[in-house]
């Protein structure tokens, strides 16, 4: 097979694709608050586009759960009840804790070193503020583990959990100083690993999700 020396095209987002990113954007950001009704007609003439790619981006966003409809008028941002919170902290926990104890035995030098450049840009995306680059490499440190472990079909639920958890994770970034508190979490969580200890890493990544918990009603106290 020839190979050339081209660089491959980026396929270009349609229409939707933007809408769709633009809003999941403001929704994380909290430009769109929890409490905020907005309409199909709002989101478009904020997007300068026509209504029909922000219908399709609304359904997908309902589909995914970021958005609940308002019967006779409109949206608003999905909010996650106590109880919500509570399951997805607990799956997460007893998930990610027995990915931790099936990696340990097998992880290597070079997934170690992975993690560690993936908590090392987030330490960039703190410095710049960049509070979604910050939780996309956050989702991706704790996905890594499980799929180093091979834990597939656990990966798939809490690939489920995906975007209700960012919710949760914007609302602990709102507390401050807790990107940074994630930072040194994680680097201990790494540590663990890296020693091949299996009670600390698992009672390390309980204490971490349980802090997100405790980061999000400390802000909801405020």
């Amino acid at each position: 097979m020839i190979s050339l020396n081209v660089n491959p095209i980026e396929k270009v987002k349609t229409t939707k694709e933007i809408v769709y990113d633009e809003i999941k954007n403001a929704i994380f950001n909290g430009n769109i608050k929890r409490d905020q009704i907005i309409t199909e007609t709002i989101l478009a003439q904020s997007l300068n586009t026509s209504r029909t790619p922000v219908r399709e981006a609304v359904g997908d966003l309902l589909k995914d759960g970021l958005l609940v409809s308002v019967p006779r008028k409109g949206l608003k941002v999905r909010e996650i009840t106590p109880s919500e919170k509570d399951q997805i902290i607990f799956l997460r926990i007893s998930i990610e804790t027995e990915g931790l104890k099936k990696v340990i035995p097998f992880i290597t030098p070079n997934q170690i070193q992975l993690l560690r450049e993936i908590i090392e840009l987030q330490r960039e995306a703190m410095v710049n503020n960049n509070r979604i680059e910050f939780i996309e490499l956050d989702q991706k440190f704790h996905r890594k583990i499980i799929f180093f472990a091979e834990q597939h079909l656990l990966g798939d639920i809490l690939l489920n959990l995906y975007d209700l958890s960012r919710l949760i994770g914007h609302q602990a970034l709102a507390k401050s100083g807790r990107m940074e508190e994630v930072i040194e979490e994680h680097l201990q969580i790494v540590e663990a690993l890296q020693d091949m200890n299996v009670n600390q890493a698992t009672e390390l990544m309980e204490k971490h999700l349980l802090k997100t918990k405790e980061s999000i009603a400390i802000v909801e106290g405020k």
